[in-house]
């Protein structure tokens, strides 16, 4: 339906300027609209919701599990849809969904209809938006790859963390129902035009190839040849470095959620206020913006696990950290680590997977991750909440959580470069 109120736009002609950046751009803007199904962006909600809708704060985050992980399994039929219907359809598709789903926020009454409602926000906005929008600019370059996508998720991490700030400064003028519908109406008018007639698939479709170099006479036969030495679905699955750079980006979003979630109250411990509390996600925002650039322009030079290690070194200092925080510099150092560590990790697998796996079945290979990412994220808030209730704090469940990114590191440095011969069963000649 939506592909034919939204038709194709008229390619831009054979010849015209390089359209990867502006695929870059429109890649962006779209990863940054997933802020409200994002953590940083349902933190600002859950406590207004949990005094209107009377639920405990466990409550409220076994609603989240459940709805997140409800939410992960439709994720690789995204990855296949992508792979088989394009950006452009997908992406409109995807943000006309996510805008329905975050104007029924509005309608929660109680803890069923909050966790589907976590789930479709989840699903739509966290991961099949996400997931869409670090995966268009893949085929348009080849050289200059990683450093691109670290763009596309530098500026679009940046847009969305700026949504919490936003968000509590609406919440109080007009209150949290609203605030949703707000949300589902921005979503619509940005991610859908935006889609419909800015995104282009592939550089083929305007004459183009990648990294904006000279249309080449065997286009054709240079594209059956990237297409016969990429992974399928399947053979990507067979590979250590797979599961993890998957762990990691689980790992990531399993911790960085519950640190997220809980951010209010896990600062005001610290002897943060509300305020100061929120506005960490201002140190974070930079880092997020700083450390995909950087992580881009490694993997473009360097193995993806020495990204990967340093990502989890990251995670471990904020995790270990964080109870030694006080308002001050401590705070903004702790918002810098924690930040730089969930961007760098992000960072990583969109970057990294097509040059380890190649692009012709990128979308259903990614689309296993990114589930696995999102129901990891399921997890976090709960572990942290129980952690609080048994304990009284957060610091015993944060240290038991190391164990997550050590094995990670130990994994990363210990699997070998992806190989289609090994994930055949085929020894190397």
């Amino acid at each position: 339906m939506l592909t034919s109120l939204f038709p194709a736009p008229r390619p831009p002609r054979s010849g015209t300027r390089f359209s990867g950046w502006r695929i870059v751009a429109v890649a962006a803007v779209a990863l940054g609209m997933t802020g409200p199904g994002q953590t940083v962006g349902v933190s600002v909600f859950i406590d207004p919701m949990m005094e209107t809708l009377a639920l405990t704060r466990s409550q409220v985050s076994t609603a989240y599990l459940l709805g997140t992980l409800t939410g992960a399994f439709a994720l690789p039929t995204a990855g296949r849809i992508l792979d088989a219907r394009g950006t452009r359809v997908t992406m409109a598709i995807i943000g006309g969904v996510f805008g329905v789903v975050l104007m029924a926020m509005a309608g929660v009454v109680g803890l069923i209809s909050l966790t589907l409602g976590f789930a479709g926000i989840r699903m739509f906005g966290q991961g099949a938006l996400g997931l869409t929008a670090t995966t268009a600019p893949a085929p348009w370059f080849d050289r200059r790859r990683g450093f691109a996508i670290g763009v596309t998720t530098a500026v679009g991490s940046a847009v969305l963390s700026l949504f919490p700030l936003v968000a509590a400064a609406v919440i109080p003028a007009i209150g949290w129902r609203a605030a949703w519908v707000v949300t589902g109406l921005t979503v619509w008018l940005v991610v859908v035009p935006l889609a419909a007639r800015a995104m282009i698939d592939h550089p083929s479709d305007v004459g183009q190839q990648a990294d904006g170099a000279e249309p080449r006479v065997d286009a054709e036969e240079v594209a059956r040849a990237a297409a016969a030495a990429s992974f399928t679905r399947g053979e990507a699955l067979r590979t250590p470095m797979f599961w993890a750079v998957a762990g990691a980006t689980a790992t990531t979003g399993m911790i960085g959620t519950g640190l997220a979630f809980h951010q209010i109250d896990l600062l005001g411990e610290q002897g943060l206020t509300p305020v100061q509390a929120a506005a960490n996600f201002l140190p974070q925002t930079a880092a997020s913006l700083l450390a995909p650039l950087a992580v881009g322009s490694m993997v473009d030079r360097f193995a993806a696990r020495w990204v990967l290690t340093t990502s989890m070194l990251l995670l471990m200092a904020a995790m270990v950290g964080v109870v030694l925080v006080s308002p001050g510099w401590t705070a903004i150092a702790y918002g810098v680590t924690v930040g730089a560590a969930g961007a760098s990790a992000r960072a990583l697998e969109a970057a990294s997977f097509p040059k380890l796996y190649g692009l012709a079945h990128l979308g259903s290979i990614r689309g296993v991750v990114t589930a696995i990412s999102v129901g990891s994220t399921a997890f976090g808030p709960l572990a942290l909440a129980i952690g609080r209730d048994l304990t009284g704090s957060y610091e015993l469940v944060l240290r038991l959580l190391l164990v997550f990114p050590a094995a990670v590191i130990v994994l990363g440095l210990l699997a070998p470069t992806p190989s289609r011969q090994r994930a055949l069963g085929v020894p190397p000649a």
